[in-house]
């Protein structure tokens, strides 16, 4: 068995893939604790996806796809942060991802060979990962982590109660937009290792796992950090011996994470439907 464990680390981009893959599994998790308690999946997964037209700008550019899609992801999540104090949330959401899908189709439709090339950045490509690509993963991972740690009392607030955090003249508008850029980051952060098809199961997966559990943020946070390790480790290994897509492969994980402990947990409550943890 140690054998089996080891076997795949004798080779470079197993390793690179394996800190990539944790990187990526830690950073979704954190982040995506503040998603699932304020009930944003919505809005990730309309991130994930308008990013495209950065990603296809870049590519007939011939830049790294990275770039084309955090200044993408800035922008859609500056839009619907500016749209949502004129519209609903959901609309405003549903308008920027659709438009901004459509944008990308539309450039990606002139390049005949888009499909094949852009299989990774929709699935990702974790045993693909490069030194730069891996690099590029840390900085951006670790920088919101940074932000996530240096204003969790913020955030935590901001999440159970609006109207205090106002009362208490925090600087709401800029909280907010902040939470959405970090969507954004973490978002390119995982195209490399889940793609953007798949980086909604990531985010939103292990936190609601761990919500099952426990009732308060900080363990909740720290389980959904374990489940989100483990699934991605798990995924990679499988991905190696099975030969199955990587991304595909650790969101499936994840999943049947969630579902055993939905089976087993005692308590089994309903999430997102207006119960929230205590924090």
């Amino acid at each position: 068995m140690l054998n089996g464990l080891l076997e795949p680390l004798a080779y470079p981009f197993m390793v690179r893939g394996l800190i990539a893959a944790v990187l990526v599994g830690v950073v979704c998790a954190v982040l995506g604790t503040y998603v699932v308690l304020r009930g944003m999946a919505f809005f990730g997964d309309a991130l994930a996806h308008a990013i495209l037209p950065g990603v296809a700008v870049a590519y007939l550019l011939r830049l790294p796809l990275s770039a084309g899609a955090l200044v993408a992801g800035i922008l859609a999540a500056a839009a619907i942060g500016y749209l949502q104090n004129r519209l609903r949330e959901d609309t405003a959401i549903g308008i920027v991802f659709s438009g901004a899908f459509a944008l990308g189709i539309a450039l990606l439709s002139t390049v005949r060979t888009y499909t094949v090339d852009l299989t990774h950045f929709l699935f990702g490509n974790v045993l693909g990962v490069s030194p730069t690509d891996l690099l590029i993963t840390a900085v951006l991972g670790g920088g919101v982590l940074l932000v996530m740690v240096a204003l969790h009392k913020e955030f935590v607030l901001m999440a159970f109660d609006p109207t205090l955090a106002r009362v208490l003249r925090l600087p709401t508008a800029f909280l907010r937009y902040l939470l959405l850029l970090m969507l954004a980051v973490t978002v390119v952060a995982a195209l490399q290792v889940v793609g953007v098809a798949l980086v909604v199961a990531m985010l939103v997966t292990p936190p609601a796992t761990a919500y099952l559990l426990v009732r308060r943020v900080g363990p909740m946070m720290g389980l959904a950090t374990l489940f989100g390790t483990l699934s991605a480790v798990l995924g990679l290994y499988f991905s190696y011996y099975l030969n199955l897509p990587s991304g595909p492969a650790m969101v499936l994980v994840c999943t049947a994470i969630f579902l055993l402990v939905f089976l087993l947990s005692p308590q089994r409550r309903r999430i997102g439907l207006g119960r929230r943890a205590h924090h």
